[in-house]
């Protein structure tokens, strides 16, 4: 699994750092840090993270991501 943040579009909600707190992290009020590359046990959080971004700012790759979360309008997954 391979993760993109548009930090351009991020606009600091921080709803994927409490999603998911190993993956996501904020620094300061605006600043997000993230593994690219998380572990599969962080799966399903990343998935949530990405699903609940108010600007859809998380783009997940890899593997079958749409198979632990359904996609709603507006997310962004590839295989």
């Amino acid at each position: 699994m391979r993760l993109v943040v548009d930090l351009n579009r991020c606009q600091g909600y921080a709803q994927c750092a409490f999603l998911a707190p190993d993956v996501f992290t904020m620094h300061g009020d605006e600043a997000l840090m993230y593994d690219p590359q998380p572990d599969d046990v962080q799966r399903e959080h990343v998935l949530r993270a990405a699903e609940a971004c108010p600007v859809k700012a998380i783009t997940v790759e890899g593997g079958d991501v749409t198979a632990s979360v359904p996609a709603r309008a507006g997310a962004t997954y590839a295989a």
